[in-house]
Order: structure tokens, then C-alpha cells, then sequence
């Protein structure tokens, strides 16, 4: 049990973002033409549209609470004048709410991508994979959050979990924090780091594709071509 521990909480996220580093180097040297999110819209356009404005309305504020949670520890909080009662507030009931967004957006987007004949056909095998874990990255989020919190009132993941992820980020992580954490939340962080180690050989890559240049380009002046007299 307790290699198990030490490959689950040590070796197989170190493993994740190893993988997460080499993997978007080598891809970048060798395939940037298929650095792309390669959309299907063209196919299938009122699905998408919904199901993406739903999930990326969600996603940046929850992906903003894991940082919080994750990164800041509590004594920091409490300084701020955040105590227990006002976090769980917006764990909770706001970071719930942008959660249920999210999941909705991404149930619509998985069921587009697997009932859709055609776009399903023009979806690689990564295409799929990656949407089915995502689905269940943020089910089981949500599931923690909703359920499990409730259910289990006395866990608290900033003592455990939180704590175990700021000492992985130093190289100290220590296995003990993470035994006695809820299933469904253990789920969660494994799936999480699952997503990291595929995310260099997957449509995901196009999320580093911002295109900051446009933002200081020249205007690209148009001008209409008169038929000489």
C-alpha cells in the first residue's frame, strides 16, 4: 500500500508534467502545422457555439478557484480577512455555480462530439479521449464539491490536499497528506494529471496559441479598385 501511495502522489505527477514539458518541446519542434484546435464548425455549428461559450464562461473562473485553493494557503487567507465561513461561500455556492456551467457546456460539447455522424468522423481517437476525460475531470469536481462536501462535512482539502500540492511544486510532497482524502476528490486530482500528460499530444495545444501579435498589427487598409474611364 504504501508504494502505492508513493507512485499515485509522488512519482505519477512528477510522471504527468514531465511528460506535460518534453512533450509540448517535441511537438513544437516537430508539428507545428497540426498545432491547432482543427475546428469542426464548418459541420456543426449551433451545438458548438453554445457548448463553447458555456464551457470557457466556466472554466477560467474555476481554473481561478484552483489556484486559490491550491496555491494560497490558509493563514494567507485568513490575513486577508478571508475566514473559513466566507472561503466555503465561494468554493462552494459561486465556484459551484461557474462548475455547473462548465459541466453543462461540456456534457453538450462530448454529446455533439460523439452523436454528430459526421463530426465524430473527423475526430482523431485524441479528440475523444480528451473529451470524455474532460466530462469526467469536471463531474468529478463537481461531484467533490456538491456531494462530497456534503456528505463529509469535516474534510477540509486545504489541510490535505492543498498542502500536499504546494510541497509537490517545492519537491517535498508528502504521501501521509493524501491518504485519508475522500475517493471522489482523489479521483479528481489523478484525472487532473492524466489531462497534463495527454494535453501535448491533443487538440489542447491550440489554448498556447493566442494571437498577441494582433493586437499591436497595422490596420489592413481595403480599398475599393476603380475601372479607369
Amino acid at each position: 500500500m504504501k508504494m502505492m501511495d508513493q507512485f499515485l502522489w509522488v512519482i505519477f505527477p512528477y510522471m504527468c508534467v514531465v511528460v506535460f514539458i518534453v512533450g509540448h518541446v517535441y511537438r513544437y519542434r516537430t508539428d507545428q502545422f497540426n498545432w491547432t484546435a482543427k475546428s469542426s464548425e464548418f459541420i456543426e455549428k449551433k451545438h458548438l457555439k453554445l457548448g463553447s461559450l458555456m464551457f470557457h464562461l466556466g472554466i477560467i473562473p474555476v481554473i481561478g478557484g484552483h489556484i486559490v485553493g491550491l496555491g494560497i494557503p490558509r493563514s494567507w487567507m485568513e490575513a486577508a480577512g478571508i475566514d473559513d465561513h466566507l472561503y466555503h461561500i465561494g468554493a462552494v455556492y459561486v465556484g459551484g455555480a461557474f462548475g455547473l456551467v462548465t459541466l453543462a457546456g461540456m456534457l453538450l460539447l462530448t454529446a455533439r462530439r460523439f452523436t454528430f455522424k459526421n463530426v465524430r468522423r473527423l475526430s482523431s481517437a485524441s479528440d475523444l479521449i480528451v473529451n470524455a476525460l474532460l466530462l469526467f475531470i469536471v463531474f468529478m469536481g463537481m461531484y467533490s464539491t456538491l456531494v462530497t462536501n456534503w456528505a463529509q462535512p469535516d474534510f477540509n482539502y486545504r489541510e490535505s490536499i492543498s498542502v500536499w500540492f504546494r510541497d509537490l511544486l517545492i519537491l517535498r510532497p508528502d504521501v501521509s497528506l493524501m491518504r485519508d482524502v475522500p475517493l471522489s476528490f482523489q479521483i479528481h486530482v489523478l484525472a487532473g494529471f492524466c489531462i497534463f500528460a495527454l494535453w501535448p499530444f491533443t487538440r489542447l495545444v491550440h489554448v498556447w496559441s493566442v494571437p498577441l501579435n494582433y493586437l499591436g498589427r497595422r490596420y489592413i487598409l481595403y480599398r475599393r479598385h476603380r475601372k479607369s474611364a
